[in-house]
């Protein structure tokens, strides 16, 4: 549900599942019109085998499809023109675009091309960083409003809030690409366009099918890299990336399997159903407690699975480690352990989603620092992440939830930190496990509670099943954002507070 306020602890932060991506829709719902009419290649008859949407089938189908498409480049493109290398991306990207939505598919190619437009005219001007910000997220929010409906449907919105996002931080690094390199910060100079991109390049950068449908985000001088044949681990060769990829894909896979069998017993839709409604209260949050959890998987199966991809084709290489062993993460999505362990809300934050969270941080709540109130970036931050997500109520509510876990947990392990006999009871090793497992069933039944409006993003909806359950979370964290300071004053010696405040 967001970015961290910065990758170097600049505040708060939530986590960005991917909006407009619901795949277990029921088939024939008004979203499936937008797929390609008498393909004949049985594919709804397939999903209704599976169970699944038409749309969700034709979804896994394009991400899968990245592999091929990246072996082919891999032994046939690899340092070759590089306008090859960007109109084979034009080319797949706007074919798994035409197989999911048809001829839909001339949003994106409109956005891009007015994008190129924006650049060659206005050139690097703050003018046309302000007319691209403007003019993409107005195109995006029009495009939710005319395709809204009261479910998620997968639809040509989901691959255009990516683009959304690809193109304005492209209008950001060409900005930063004519000023001089002393007055960026490292972050800017490492991502600053230097040249004129053609039409070709823009449009290549645009729709590389590895990361068209459902990201993850990538800088045009890593794209610009990875046509010229240099993110590989040996110079001169093709990446070493097999095996790298081929785990990713493979915990992906590993991901959807449990996603599936999961969903058979755990639904969005029992949670406004009757029967959930007349059950007690402890199951009703129990039952968020596990739904939570469950309900992101499918997330992490599009995001490992892609950067699989991006991890095969060389755009995943990020350097070398300090033993000179090759990292494969600079498309990473997730930390796949960190998730699976954390007890913390912050935790979960930064093993998830983790490309558009830097995205929003380098590109939002780091340029907003002339506010001199890190606070108010953040929340601007987290109004940005809610509009882009869409226009629901929902999506409002469940960041302020967030922003409100995360500000209170800091308080409390700050509380932790300082009091000596917290700290001591904390450090019992006896007690550990305990407080790890009670830690975890706080941390995704509130995570499960955030993403209830998220996920049903209507009001009657999210509100109905709040009330069921009297707004509990609401009701704790707003009342321990209150107590906390009291209970810290009696808590935390005097020394101790001269000491944090020196």
């Amino acid at each position: 549900m967001g970015a961290e306020g910065a990758a170097s602890g600049a505040g708060a932060a939530v986590l960005v599942p991917l909006p407009g991506s619901r795949s277990d829709r029921p088939a024939g719902r008004p979203g499936e019109k937008m797929a390609v009419a008498g393909s004949g290649w049985g594919l709804a008859q397939l999903a209704e085998a599976l169970g699944s949407s038409e749309q969700a089938l034709r979804l896994i189908v394009s991400i899968l499809m990245g592999y091929p498409f990246a072996l082919f480049q891999r032994y046939f493109l690899f340092q070759k023109e590089t306008y090859l290398i960007h109109l084979y991306n034009v080319f797949t990207g706007l074919s798994i675009a035409y197989f999911n939505f048809g001829m839909q598919f001339f949003h994106s190619l409109l956005c891009v091309l007015i994008q190129f437009l924006i650049l060659r005219l206005m050139g690097r001007t703050i003018t046309a960083v302000f007319t691209t910000f403007f003019f993409q997220m107005t195109y995006l929010m029009a495009g939710y409003y005319f395709t809204a409906t009261e479910h998620y449907d997968i639809k040509w919105t989901m691959p255009h809030c990516v683009l959304t996002l690809k193109l304005i931080g492209l209008a950001i690094d060409y900005y930063d690409g004519g000023k001089d390199p002393e007055f960026l910060t490292p972050e800017q100079r490492r991502f600053a366009v230097r040249g004129v991109p053609t039409l070709l390049e823009v449009s290549g950068f645009s729709y590389f099918y590895g990361a068209f449908m459902v990201g993850p985000q990538f800088s045009m001088t890593d794209y610009q890299k990875l046509a010229r044949g240099e993110m590989t681990d040996v110079p001169g060769q093709r990446p070493n990336s097999f095996v790298p990829a081929l785990k990713r894909l493979s915990l992906g896979l590993l991901f959807l399997v449990t996603y599936t069998l999961s969903s058979l017993y755990v639904s969005d839709e029992y949670l406004i159903s009757d029967d959930y409604m007349e059950k007690p209260f402890w199951f009703r949050c129990g039952y968020i407690l596990i739904w939570g959890k469950i309900i992101l998987y499918k997330y992490v199966t599009c995001w490992l699975v892609t950067e699989g991809v991006c991890i095969l084709v060389g755009l995943g290489y990020n350097g070398k480690d300090q033993s000179g062993k090759p990292l494969w993460d600079a498309c990473a999505n997730m930390k796949v352990w960190l998730y699976e362990t954390t007890p913390l809300f912050t935790g979960t934050i930064a093993s998830f989603n983790i490309n558009t969270n830097a995205w929003v941080a380098r590109y939002i709540f780091k340029r907003l620092k002339f506010l001199g109130n890190k606070l108010l970036s953040q929340a601007l931050a987290l109004f940005f992440l809610a509009i882009w997500h869409g226009l629901h109520s929902g999506y409002l509510v469940c960041f302020q939830m967030e922003l409100l876990i995360v500000i209170v947990e800091r308080q409390v392990i700050n509380l932790v930190r300082d009091s000596p006999a917290l700290s001591t009871l904390a450090s019992i090793t006896a007690l550990q496990p305990i407080f790890y497992m009670l830690q975890q069933a706080n941390h995704w039944m509130f995570m499960g509670y955030s993403l209830v409006p998220f996920c049903l993003f209507t009001w009657d909806k999210w509100m109905k099943v709040y009330r069921s359950i009297y707004f509990f979370g609401h009701v704790l964290f707003l009342t321990l954002l209150l107590v906390l300071p009291y209970i810290r004053k009696l808590v935390v010696p005097r020394k101790e507070k001269l000491k944090k405040a020196e």
